[in-house]
């Protein structure tokens, strides 16, 4: 597999709405209405993807000509959903969003060793402490997927208008092994571990 920073491209663009349209129809299935209807409308949400784009946040990871999953990473915390909580926003951290594995590949921990390898990152360029993110408010479902991960819930977003508003933390130094390293450059090649604990949800926020 390979991992790589996503260039801001109609394509990617497209690749990465095909992944949460994906995610959206599989969790229609489920007990939660994520991502029912792109928050607050479509056009804001394709903004947000574009502009996560532009600005280098966003990550994929190929399996030959197949995207497999998708994550987007901040440095910094959008204080409208984190200021307030248990969590202290002044620590440094590393913020996941938009975590998607493509159904194809859901149950082999994929999403759990991008999460890790967030953090991880984050740890490496500027010493963050904790991986953070925020979830989907009545997805109780995913609230245990990341409690099974070694994550601590901290709270809520204060604005209850905020549909993803559990907020969970897992310190930087809970990871364990990595199969995806530390990219210096664009990209990286790995090879996927088998032996990596999925807790076989599948999909994230």
């Amino acid at each position: 597999m390979r991992i790589e920073r996503a260039r801001n491209t109609r394509r990617n663009r497209k690749a990465v709405l095909r992944l949460v349209d994906e995610a959206s129809a599989w969790l229609r299935t489920k007990d939660t209405d994520q991502w029912a209807v792109p928050w607050p409308t479509k056009r804001k949400r394709n903004k947000r993807v574009r502009r996560d784009l532009a600005e280098g946040k966003t990550w994929f990871v190929w399996d030959g000509e197949a995207l497999a999953a998708t994550v987007t990473i901040a440095e910094k915390p959008n204080l409208e959903v984190w200021e307030g909580s248990d969590c202290d926003p002044s620590e440094r951290a590393a913020y996941v969003h938009r975590l998607i594995t493509a159904r194809g590949y859901a149950g082999r921990g994929l999403g759990a060793q991008l999460i890790d390898w967030a953090g991880m990152r984050g740890y490496l360029l500027y010493g963050a402490m904790w991986i953070r993110i925020d979830v989907w408010t009545d997805n109780t479902a995913l609230h245990q997927y990341y409690k099974m991960g070694r994550f601590e819930a901290c709270g809520y977003c204060a604005n209850q208008s905020y549909p993803s508003g559990a907020l969970f933390q897992k310190p930087v130094s809970a990871i364990g092994d990595l199969a995806i390293p530390h990219v210096t450059g664009s990209s990286a090649d790995f090879e996927p571990d088998r032996r990596i604990p999925c807790y076989d949800l599948a999909q994230r926020t």
